[in-house]
């Protein structure tokens, strides 16, 4: 459910809120996750690759996104790797030195995520080359039985002779799933240039449209109230609508905040102040006592 504009806000959030603060919730701990803006550039600038989740999904239905997903396990397993060294990326994401093996798993995701959900592999024969195309059946099988977790990311990659690119990626976010859902996700979010000769396609069971639009076109859908975001996608989307070409933004990540953006509640005159650090469009006040979601404002 969403106010006037396209801000996602589930119905059961009020309650859950005030059982937060009450202390009869306990927060779960977040799943590490990964999701990747793919860029391409237009005659009017960057344009960036959304998906809309299917409505009859558990979390964010309806809602439109980027490619991504939580870390598999078996995102730990050692790859060709290409690019900066794992405990270079530890420190990227904001993980302690020693942390390679996490580091790996997290970059891993958001790759296998982005060739699960969009057909788009970020990787190559050669630690400077990447794959041209990604089409056809002995494709779609592999991304398939990687969908199905049948298959590693990291025998897919063996299999085929592949080298991960990890230096096609570039940090641009972390954001924390709020205490009081359900469902909680540390999310680490990438930039990345559309490879050359590959192309996007709904390859994902989790969506039911995608489309390639400009930042500032799907902003202002979001502002009409026309396309429902989740706080991060709309903030990330926003972050990138002052560049003129995805070069600028690749330059621009290695000099991003990645501080983690936690929602916090907290009461004030008899309300609920739900707020994200940094962007205050998303604060919310809910009243405390019972009453319909639309009591919030």
């Amino acid at each position: 459910m969403s106010t006037t504009n396209g801000q996602w806000y589930p119905p059961d959030w009020p309650e859950r809120i005030r059982r937060l603060a009450a202390g009869e919730l306990t927060p779960v701990t977040p799943r590490r996750a990964a999701t990747v803006l793919l860029l391409r550039d237009g005659a009017e600038g960057p344009a960036v690759h959304m998906l809309r989740r299917r409505t009859s999904m558990a979390f964010a239905a309806g809602a439109y996104a980027y490619p991504g997903g939580s870390v598999d396990p078996r995102d730990e397993r050692g790859v060709a790797w290409a690019g900066p060294s794992r405990r270079e990326w530890a420190r990227r994401l904001g993980l302690s030195a020693d942390d390679g093996t996490a580091a790996q798993a997290i970059v891993c995701a958001a790759v296998r995520e982005t060739f699960e959900e969009a057909g788009v592999l970020l990787a190559g024969p050669t630690p400077h080359t990447v794959v041209r195309d990604t089409t056809g059946e002995e494709w779609d099988a592999d991304r398939a039985a990687l969908v199905a977790r049948e298959l590693s990311f990291a025998d897919f990659l063996d299999r085929r002779g592949l080298v991960l690119r990890s230096d096609l990626l570039g940090c641009w976010a972390r954001w924390i799933t709020p205490e009081f859902e359900p469902r909680r996700y540390d999310t680490w979010f990438f930039v990345a240039a559309m490879p050359h000769g590959q192309r996007t396609r709904n390859a994902s069971t989790e969506a039911d449209h995608t489309v390639w639009t400009r930042p500032a076109e799907a902003a202002a859908g979001y502002d009409r109230g026309e396309l429902l975001m989740m706080p991060p996608t709309i903030a990330t989307l926003r972050d990138l609508e002052p560049y003129g070409a995805v070069a600028d933004v690749l330059a621009a990540a290695p000099d991003r905040d990645l501080t983690p953006v936690l929602a916090r509640a907290r009461l004030e005159e008899g309300q609920v102040v739900l707020s994200w650090p940094g962007h205050d469009e998303f604060t919310k006040h809910i009243p405390t006592g019972p009453g319909p979601m639309g009591g919030a404002t």
